[in-house]
């Protein structure tokens, strides 16, 4: 099928690792030969061509690691501080009390429980380093989703969340861990050029999202090998998320030869 390239742009989540992919063309050229092995040509003709293919790349951007965000440490901090001031003070029934709670002023109440200021304050403390923890976890899984439909996680993202709590809590912490990890990552989005061309409608043909993590690698020099194990894929519909390994080169050294060379004057 013919084709043109769109820019779709760079997605920079966080600071890249060995190095950034700053160059839309550096990309669509990394892009071009699987294309090609698949059968789809770049055509520079508008009324030949068939479909419109958009290039999105970038990296993902990660959420702070709840268990040692400052939120968690701050509420960790606060809860011991609450804990160790925790004397409550046990004072018993008196109608002629006026200073008690008007639900103690009753005969069938022998005893009432007051916390000294210190206490309260620690208390009212804690639940605000409670509230903010909550509104930081509430962050930490709305990027986790938005990661999610950017590398195309969505779908199994969605289906751990049925084994949460259960003895299958393994599998979505993968994905989870998955998704918590900084990945490059490219996403093609071919539309039907015709369809745009002539009715100004986005009518999507198919999709493909590939990604890696960044760790150790250098995204320029393992572009290439992403796009071409990705390439199978193209225009089909995989029903699922696809995990493969990148192929490995290997170099075979062969027995030592010396060579001599003579020189003429």
């Amino acid at each position: 099928e013919t084709f043109v390239f769109g820019k779709g742009g760079l997605i920079r989540g966080t600071e890249g690792g060995t190095k950034d992919l700053n160059d839309f063309m550096e990309v669509a050229r990394a892009m071009a030969l699987p294309l090609a092995k698949r059968g789809y040509v770049s055509c520079t003709d508008p009324a030949q061509t068939k479909l419109l293919i958009m290039v999105y790349w970038g990296t993902t951007r990660i959420p702070e690691a709840m268990g040692g965000s400052a939120e968690n440490q701050n509420l960790a901090n606060a809860n011991a501080a609450a804990l160790s001031a925790n004397h409550v003070q046990q004072v018993h029934f008196n109608p002629n009390d006026n200073m008690a709670p008007q639900q103690m002023r009753t005969p069938s109440t022998q005893s009432y429980s007051i916390g000294s200021p210190e206490q309260i304050d620690l208390d009212n403390a804690f639940s605000g380093a409670l509230a903010v923890a909550e509104a930081a976890d509430a962050q930490r899984q709305a990027i986790d989703v938005q990661n999610a439909k950017m590398l195309g996680f969505d779908t199994e993202l969605d289906a751990a969340a049925s084994v949460r709590g259960t003895a299958l809590e393994y599998r979505r912490q993968d994905i989870i861990g998955e998704l918590e990890a900084h990945r490059y990552f490219v996403v093609l989005m071919a539309y039907d050029f015709q369809e745009l061309l002539k009715r100004k409608r986005h009518k999507l043909v198919w999709e493909v999202r590939f990604s890696i993590r960044e760790g150790n690698n250098d995204i320029s020099k393992e572009l290439a090998a992403m796009a071409a194990a990705a390439s199978r894929y193209f225009g089909q519909n995989t029903g699922r998320l696809v995990n493969s390994p990148l192929p490995e080169g290997r170099v075979e050294v062969g027995p030592i030869k010396t060579i001599t060379m003579q020189t003429t004057p």
